[in-house]
């Protein structure tokens, strides 16, 4: 905790200070152009890989960067609600599912022993629907290292499909009104790869052609 309060008071006295101006006018509001859904993984941090300033990023984090498929529903759906805020409020241009490298949520899904005694999580990875079974058909049991990075890209191609299910993206979408992207962070080398929907690959963000 000693550690956050001083971190605290190092943002008060340089980065606050830093962007000042700024700050005064996001007390007043604030206009993100992107909705960013990524993992909750405390390694994956959105402004840093995006290098982007406060009000700039609507962010919904969650295990594993899931988009839970729309249904009218009077339960408490927090992903879902703030999708909807940042879409039919806000009024976003772009929308980011950002899945990564390592990621534990994607990993338990071939080890479910793991979540036997947390039976929220459990719960909420049935969402993944059928991805392990998909990784599974792709990649030989004896290449976990492939199973887990085919497993997480699958992930975020699905939460792109999912996205779709949501009426007034779909509209927004159609008619050119909002881009969606699919992002795979690499943790340990920064580097971020975007799918590309026409050729089916994760293509490295940056690459000099």
């Amino acid at each position: 905790m000693e550690k956050l309060l001083n971190g605290i008071v190092k943002f008060m006295k340089k980065d606050f200070e830093d962007h000042k101006e700024l700050f005064k006018e996001l007390g007043k509001d604030h206009s993100p152009h992107t909705l960013f859904i990524g993992c909750s993984d405390s390694r994956v941090v959105p402004n840093l890989i995006t290098n982007t300033l406060p009000g700039e990023l609507f962010v919904v984090r969650n295990i594993a960067n899931i988009v839970p498929p729309y249904r009218e529903t009077s339960e408490y759906v927090a992903t879902t609600s703030a999708i909807e805020y940042a879409v039919q409020v806000l009024n976003v241009e772009n929308i980011v599912v950002c899945g990564h490298s390592n990621c534990g949520g994607c990993s338990v899904l071939h080890n479910q022993e793991k979540i036997a005694d947390i039976p929220h999580v459990k719960k909420w990875l049935e969402l993944t629907g059928n991805i392990k079974e998909m990784a599974d058909s792709l990649v030989p049991d004896d290449d976990p290292g492939a199973r887990e990075w085919i497993t997480e890209q699958i992930n975020i191609v699905e939460q792109l499909k999912h996205l779709m299910t949501y009426p007034f993206i779909k509209e927004k979408y159609v008619n050119g009104k909002i881009k969606i992207f699919g992002w795979y962070y690499i943790i340990e080398t920064g580097e971020v790869f975007n799918y590309n929907k026409d050729n089916g690959y994760f293509e490295l963000i940056g690459l000099e052609k």
